[in-house]
């Protein structure tokens, strides 16, 4: 679409995901749906004048990190829709969209550790590289290839 996304992660929560536009302001702090580690919204505000709205935010955060529109062929059905990993909650979604809007967001993997970033070969299989909490941090590397 030529589009630019962005995605932004929050603290407790507020993540966002973005359209990027030249000279657009985007509020922070001053409008966002960001809540303090305490649990106190950083704003009070939502919504400006002025500021453009985000295409979607998730609170409780999901700890955002790597996004990416897959447009490969191992997953057809996938083409156009972007690709989310989450730290905090450690899953990989879906989202489909109309336009710019989002219409549906679909779990695909979750359980696996934080999941850092994603990659997609020449084939359209997904890599995923993971990494784990604690005293002793393992890291994996995962391939998505689809059934059959």
């Amino acid at each position: 679409t030529g589009l630019l996304f962005a995605a932004e992660h929050g603290p407790r929560g507020g993540d966002e995901l973005n359209i990027l536009k030249p000279g657009a302001n985007y509020g922070w702090p001053l409008v966002t749906y960001g809540i303090h580690y305490n649990g106190e919204p950083i704003s009070a505000h939502q919504q400006m004048d002025g500021v453009e709205d985000v295409v979607l935010h998730w609170t409780p955060s999901i700890a955002v990190c790597d996004i990416r529109f897959y447009e490969g062929n191992a997953f057809p059905a996938w083409r156009g829709d972007l690709l989310v990993t989450a730290l905090g909650r450690e899953h990989l979604r879906r989202l489909k969209f109309e336009g710019t809007q989002v219409t549906e967001q679909e779990l695909l993997i979750s359980d696996i550790g934080r999941i850092r970033t994603l990659s997609v070969d020449q084939d359209g299989a997904l890599y995923l590289v993971t990494n784990s909490r604690g005293n002793k941090p393992t890291s994996k590397v995962y391939r998505l290839d689809p059934i059959g």
